[in-house]
């Protein structure tokens, strides 16, 4: 009897939860062997993480303040869309779908299954199909919770980032203490010039922007966070430096025990540490590692249903998915519609591939993000915002981003423009199916098509389901009756 919509249940506990358990997942876990094959030294890697999380923190200062200034949930997607045109957040709308956000998670799963398995197969690795196999059912399971309750996929966010925490504080603790002792030979010639290689500089950067990313989260539930003029700039700032505090001590943990070989030649680097420096706990921090990884998969999931529901309500994506649970308030068809993607990538990818193959495409729209900032700074001055940075802040992330994109062109040429004719392939998607101001020839032919894939399609399919539902009652009654009689 009342109005069906997103709730706002969101607090700032919740979204400092959201915000942690999105970053520390299974970027730091596997992305210090990518950083320090591509920086090329123990100290250039260091500087690599610092300059990452710098880099995350200007990039959360900018969010913050979109978030404060556009009132809507949706994150890159809304953004672009209100600074930058229609144009531009479609092409991110078709790139996040069919690139940049199957693929994360694909990472992120296969990242759980194999910390997940490797206690039981140690010292040898986990066959490649049980890891896979073992990775799905964990999405899933995400994907479950987050079809069945928001209240309750917000309070497992919380619960599992008190886990992270206490999984990077089981790594962090013991290599301090062997540092102490004076163990520093792994840095001995930290900086050495000859292995740093300058073209592969972008692949390090994107492996570590892959541990930090998860500080844009809140963007994408705007409209469901209570008080977000507060809680937004708060939980970003407290979350950003906790997890770059974090990280670093992490990072100097893995060299004080691992050499550069050993990280290298290491499949899953936090349990080749504890193997190393603490086998008391051999079987307890790889399944902490997994649900850390768990935790980032509930906040992508989380997340990424919001910026489906945003685009149908903007009329840029069927409207059937900016439909709500009319009893559990999720947004359930958003929620599902990345099962088929994301299985398929599990099944066919290798982790450090998929992740400079959606790296570019994600760092080419956060960039253009931020500077729909100062598009949207230039066009409404009148405008007041409760949270403002200095302007050099998103003129530095922006080039900053953009360089890196262009960059990265040289270091992974492959992978990189597979990312590349994505995002393009939506041009003409876009131009057959969204564009209004087609000519009076053209636009007739293509409004009944489109009329008929974005209104006609979902409920035809409704149709459909509730006839087949109808028809497989009868048949259920007409078998109870038929096993009665016998």
């Amino acid at each position: 009897e009342e109005a069906v919509f997103l709730r706002k249940k969101i607090t700032l506990l919740r979204a400092f939860s959201l915000l942690i358990g999105s970053m520390v997942g299974s970027g730091i876990f596997i992305s210090p062997k990518g950083v320090l094959k591509n920086s090329g030294s123990v100290g250039f890697s260091l500087v690599v993480w610092f300059s990452c999380g710098v880099l995350s923190m200007f990039g959360a200062l900018c969010y913050a303040e979109l978030g404060t200034r556009i009132t809507k949930s949706g994150g890159h997607y809304i953004y672009i869309l209100e600074t930058l045109g229609p144009l531009p957040s479609f092409l991110f709308l078709w790139a996040e779908f069919f690139a940049i956000r199957p693929a994360n998670s694909a990472v992120v799963s296969l990242a759980f299954g194999r910390y997940m398995l490797e206690p039981f197969f140690a010292p040898c690795a986990a066959p490649v199909p049980a890891v896979k196999l073992v990775s799905l059912l964990g999405y899933y399971m995400v994907l479950t919770l987050n079809s069945w309750s928001v209240t309750w996929s917000a309070r497992l966010q919380t619960a599992l980032s008190v886990v992270k925490l206490l999984a990077l504080a089981l790594i962090i603790v013991p290599g301090m203490m062997l540092l102490a002792q004076g163990h520093t030979e792994n840095f001995q010639d930290a900086f050495d010039r000859q292995s740093l290689v300058l073209d592969k500089l972008p692949l390090a950067f994107y492996a570590g922007m892959f541990a930090y990313s998860g500080w844009f989260q809140t963007g994408f539930v705007r409209e469901e966070l209570v008080k977000p003029e507060r809680n937004i700039p708060l939980a970003v700032i407290v979350s950003v430096i906790t997890v770059i505090v974090g990280y670093m001590l992490t990072n100097v943990s893995y060299y004080t025990v691992l050499g550069t070989q050993d990280v290298l030649a290491s499949p899953a680097v936090a349990v080749s540490f504890v193997q190393r420096a603490f086998k008391s706990l051999i079987s307890v921090v790889p399944v902490l590692v997994a649900l850390s990884c768990f935790g980032t998969m509930n906040g992508g999931i989380f997340t990424f249903s919001r910026t489906l529901f945003v685009a149908s309500r903007e009329g840029q994506w069927p409207p059937l998915f900016s439909m709500i649970h009319i009893r559990r308030h999720t947004p359930l068809p958003a929620v599902m519609l990345m099962f088929p993607l994301v299985t398929a990538m599990v099944c066919v990818g290798d982790i450090y591939h998929l992740l400079n193959f959606f790296s570019f495409s994600r760092w080419l729209f956060i960039g253009l993000a931020t500077l729909g900032l100062i598009v949207h700074r230039h066009r409404h001055p009148e405008l007041h915002s409760p949270f403002k940075v200095p302007l050099f802040v998103p003129v530095s992330f922006t080039i900053i981003c953009l360089f890196t994109v262009a960059m990265s062109f040289y270091s992974d040429p492959v992978n990189i423009s597979i990312g590349c004719t994505m995002v393009l392939s939506g041009f003409p998607v876009y131009y057959l199916t969204i564009h209004r101001q087609m000519s009076d020839r053209c636009r007739n032919p293509f409004s009944i098509s489109q009329d008929f894939l974005w209104t006609k399609l979902p409920s035809f399919f409704s149709t459909l389901l509730d006839y087949l539902t109808h028809k497989l009652q009868l048949l259920l009654e007409v078998v109870q009756q038929e096993i009665k009689t016998y």
